[in-house]
């Protein structure tokens, strides 16, 4: 992609069900322009309801990208998704000037601005012989091998993220060196220019919105959508809030009540996850309120026009 800095890549960052959809359909439709979703889950076919991925009516004839794309069946991660989004875009900047990538998968985010590093290939067979034993005995054997493996990264790790230690203790037995080793974080110079806005509300009144969406899930039919994944269940995708509790549920570890508690009180701490990500290095995101329409486009066409 030729050097162009005048182009220009708008990321709308922030925890889930805060208002990125509808923000970024009026940003795309200001600057007439497509929105790319950086969202690890919306881009599986087979995961709409769980993933609340916006309707048709809420893109309201606005180009989106990365939505339905792939099928659970596939494997795909973050890397081959830095990869595909930059020859989109290369497509894409031919034509428009600006260009809304939008999600609250900050790893996703991370790859598209900053490149990912050079990790070895996924060890399919690897993975799921780990995820089961995680499944039969827990966390803990899995930990006790990744202090083995990579003490440096087992310092720092999420213990609260399965998901996680298992792509840790994966790449360092397929790859022959600590999974840290991988982690080099030489960050890439790309071709435009990115401003990166970062959504936020009172947490009483996102915990509230997040109530709100779990409770309008459940009446759209998410049990039944977890129910035909159920198969897929070691998959990455659905190693995650809103399908896992029910996966619980369906082999008897709790009852409806306490299911319904536990995806909204993991949804509450998943969104606090994303703010602490998203709040990692202090002045990489702008943050505002999504309702602050004319302050989000001023600082918009500010930027522009530095460049």
């Amino acid at each position: 992609m030729a050097t162009n800095k005048q182009k220009h890549l708008v990321v709308v960052a922030g925890p889930t069900a805060v208002g990125k959809t509808e923000l970024s359909v009026q940003l795309a439709k200001h600057y007439s322009t497509a929105i790319l979703s950086a969202d690890s889950r919306q881009l599986y076919r087979e995961m709409t309801i769980g993933t609340a991925k916006p309707t048709e009516q809420e893109q309201r004839g606005v180009p989106h990208y990365f939505i339905n794309s792939h099928s659970i069946t596939e494997e795909y991660n973050a890397g081959a998704y830095e990869q595909d989004v930059l020859a989109l875009l290369q497509k894409l900047f031919e034509e428009k000037d600006v260009v809304v990538l939008t999600g609250g998968s900050g790893l996703y985010i991370r790859a598209v601005c900053e490149g990912m590093d050079a990790m070895p290939e996924a060890d399919t067979a690897l993975r799921e012989s780990l995820t089961l034993q995680y499944e039969e005995e827990g966390l803990q054997p899995l930990l006790d091998k990744l202090r083995q493996l990579d003490p440096l990264y087992f310092a720092q790790v999420d213990r609260a993220n399965p998901q996680r230690v298992i792509r840790a203790v994966e790449v360092s037995l397929s790859g022959g060196m600590p999974y840290s080793s991988f982690r080099k974080s030489e960050r890439r110079e790309r071709p435009f220019h990115i401003t990166k806005l970062g959504l936020t509300r009172d947490r009483s009144e996102l915990y509230q919105r997040i109530d709100q969406r779990l409770d309008l899930m459940l009446q759209q039919g998410l049990l039944e959508e977890a129910r035909a994944l159920y198969p897929y269940r070691t998959h990455n995708a659905l190693q995650t809030v809103g399908y896992k509790e029910i996966f619980g549920y369906m082999e008897g570890a709790y009852d409806w009540a306490e299911t319904v508690r536990l995806l909204k009180r993991n949804s509450r701490r998943y969104a606090k996850r994303q703010l602490t990500w998203f709040n990692k290095n202090p002045g990489e995101y702008t943050w505002f309120h999504p309702q602050q329409w004319q302050e989000i486009v001023g600082y918009i066409d500010e930027r522009r026009s530095e460049f």
